[in-house]
């Protein structure tokens, strides 16, 4: 037999096989052992017995072939997608992703790998790399030059490219749902999260089994401070797949968002034990672990993921966040390997930078712990557009708007309901121990702080003059009666998934909602509002050491921490003349020395009897939601009242901002020192 006729032999014998695979593996698996008796180690009866015991459910057999077929053939994007699909369906998702992105590398028009890719990314928590997947998955799976287009600009992050070519792609078909997801994702990337939405559930009327869009529906309900919604839709998706591990992860970030920590740290051990070697994962469910108090469980989870990736800064600061704990030399010495990389990630170093001044602080090593600290706030503040300017600036709109007459002219209206108390000041300022206090009371509940005060604010700057300098203000002050009330009765709606029990009142312990007191007096009028006050030093340092996982963009900057809190301070002292006895504040200092008249005057404001579970709230067992869990499950210990004494050599940019300030605390200073900056 001539050489031409034996290939054309064996191209038809693996024709054949191809043929069969599905419908008779068992003969596909007889004709391919054939072909690779006449022809060893040939790579596509390989590659297709591999794909036969993937379809019999031997994914170990199939990776067994794989594996050194990829090594083999390195340029062979196919196989690397074989692989990349054996190894996510195995559970190893970090070699399934590195697979995947080597498959589309070598022929990006691979559109189902795209979409793997993306299933991929979206177990593992990577939601933006996900979203570039899933466009590049529209971009090559269809074969319209307009969407092709627009799908490539998106890609490319071309948005208002991308934003002119839908419009003009919807404008001649209205109905074209690929179009209409692809726009609702420029939307979502502009910001404009309720045009978004009101795309995606018009994509899904017109293709209520368009997965994918409704994946990006329920994603963009969690973003938007919607979880009921977005669990409903979630679990549309696991009805018609309940091993979707996306999904899965999505359902749990949900779940710790409204509270619901044992059945997302259940699922999180599902995927952890399905993916076992996704470190952002095993971050996650950390995370779960350390909030409902498994501190164990969560530091083993932690290492884990770390064993993974060594580099990965978050979860180093993620231990040192726990504040009880205590790195070893040893787990110091890597944590300085990893920072000496030229090649490690900004994002690692920084949080590694925060990670190790802390592991020098608990040493007593106070000036290499204060330049890493330094360091890793470096590296935050040059990716922040803040303004302390802008701040001053808001403070000073408010209390020029917020007069006793504007209050009066406005008495009577709102909700009247007296169930939540807020729990407002800075963060690292006793929120966390205040919160604990009241929660171990019996007509109590903590939950979280909760982003709905944020969520009316965005509504209202939405409703307002664009042209105005502050439309929120603006738009509040033109509301009746029956709008405020309503507002209120919005808050108590949309916060309610997060009551667990029948306690008649509950907190919300946002700090920053200092800045919208106004808004919660008018809306809530009987509701309770407590300022939790710090020394402006131990406060200062405190969240100057502190990586917020969001939000405080003040506190990356020694002079911008000074003047954030002058304004706090400005600020409560106007509500304390416009409203007075509306706030109850607690001083951190007081409540250490004092710690039984303290909670009896906190109870007293509240309208609580006196309960001695309330002196003995390091027993509670309740979730906490901040970095101070550990720390409050503790009784008050003086030490950390004056730790920043040690640190005094490097705050000066911190005292000097403060001026009067630091001198008059814990009261506000006379005269007109806070528009002095």
């Amino acid at each position: 037999m001539t050489e031409a006729a034996a290939t054309g032999t064996l191209e038809q014998a693996l024709a054949h096989a191809a043929r069969l695979l599905e419908r008779d593996p068992v003969l596909a698996t007889e004709q391919l052992d054939g072909i690779l008796q006449a022809a060893p180690g040939h790579p596509v009866a390989l590659q297709l017995l591999a794909t036969v015991r993937s379809l019999q459910g031997n994914l170990p057999g199939a990776l067994e072939l794989l594996v050194p077929l990829a090594r083999a053939q390195p340029d062979r994007a196919a196989i690397q997608f074989d692989l990349g699909q054996a190894l996510a369906r195995c559970g190893r998702g970090e070699e399934a992703i590195a697979a995947l992105r080597r498959a589309v590398a070598l022929q990006p028009g691979l559109p189902q790998a795209w979409r793997v890719l993306g299933d991929c990314l979206m177990a593992a928590g990577e939601q933006a790399a996900a979203d570039v997947a899933y466009a590049s998955h529209v971009r090559h799976s269809t074969r319209d030059p307009q969407l092709m287009a627009a799908a490539v600009a998106l890609v490319e992050n071309r948005i208002p490219e991308a934003e002119r070519m839908l419009r003009a792609r919807l404008k001649q078909a209205p109905t074209d749902v690929a179009a209409i997801r692809m726009f609702a994702e420029v939307a979502a990337r502009l910001g404009r999260n309720e045009d978004a939405l009101h795309l995606l559930e018009r994509c899904l009327e017109l293709a209520p089994g368009f997965g994918e869009a409704r994946r990006n529906y329920a994603l963009l309900l969690h973003r938007s401070n919607r979880p009921e919604q977005a669990l409903a839709e979630i679990e549309r998706l696991l009805a018609a797949d309940p091993g979707d591990a996306g999904c899965r992860n999505l359902k749990a970030a949900v779940l710790c968002r409204v509270g619901d920590y044992e059945p997302a740290i259940r699922i999180y051990a599902e995927l952890a034990e399905s993916y076992p070697d996704t470190p952002k994962l095993w971050v996650s469910y950390g995370h779960a672990l350390k909030t409902a108090g498994h501190l164990e469980r969560a530091i083993a989870a932690y290492r884990r993921s770390l064993e993974l990736k060594p580099s990965f800064g978050e979860v180093w600061w993620s231990l040192a966040n726990l504040k009880t704990f205590r790195f070893g030399a040893d787990e110091l010495d890597a944590m300085r390997r990893q920072l000496a990389r030229a090649d490690l990630a900004e994002d690692d170093r920084l949080h590694l930078a925060f990670a190790v001044g802390k592991a020098l602080e608990d040493a007593g090593e106070y000036e290499p712990s204060f330049r890493h600290y330094a360091q890793g706030n470096a590296i935050r503040r040059a990716k922040l557009d803040y303004s302390a300017d802008d701040t001053s600036a808001r403070v000073r709109c408010i209390r020029e708007r917020y007069t006793p007459d504007f209050f009066a002219a406005r008495a009577g209206a709102g909700h009247p309901a007296p169930d939540p108390i807020f729990v407002v000041g800075l963060p690292r300022a006793g929120s966390t121990l205040i919160e604990q206090i009241l929660s171990s009371h019996s007509q109590v509940e903590g939950t979280m702080e909760l982003p709905e005060i944020i969520s009316i604010t965005r509504l209202l700057r939405q409703q307002g003059d664009a042209d105005d300098a502050m439309p929120y203000h603006a738009a509040l002050a033109a509301l009746d009666a029956d709008a405020l009330r309503a507002l209120g009765e919005r808050y108590l709606a949309h916060t309610r998934i997060q009551r667990k029990t029948a306690a008649p009142l509950f907190i919300d312990k946002m700090p920053n909602n200092f800045m919208h007191i106004g808004l919660i007096h008018l809306m809530l009028p009987n509701a309770k509002i407590i300022d939790a006050r710090r020394h402006p030093l131990a406060c200062g340092f405190s969240a100057f050491k502190q990586h917020f996982a969001r939000g405080q963009e003040f506190s990356y900057d020694l002079a911008d921490v000074g003047r954030y809190y002058r304004d706090y301070v400005a600020l409560m002292a106007h509500f304390d003349a416009v409203l007075p006895g509306r706030v109850h504040r607690v001083v951190y200092e007081r409540m250490v020395d004092d710690t039984a008249g303290e909670v009896r005057r906190l109870l007293d404001y509240c309208g609580l009897p006196f309960e001695d579970a309330c002196l003995r709230f390091f027993q509670n067992p309740r979730p906490v939601r901040t970095a101070s869990s550990e720390q409050v499950r503790q009784p008050i210990y003086r030490e950390g009242v004056d730790h920043w004494r040690h640190y005094m050599a490097w705050l000066e940019p911190l005292a000097s901002t403060l001026g009067p300030v630091l001198a008059s605390y814990p009261e506000a200073p006379e005269g007109e020192w806070q528009f002095d900056n």
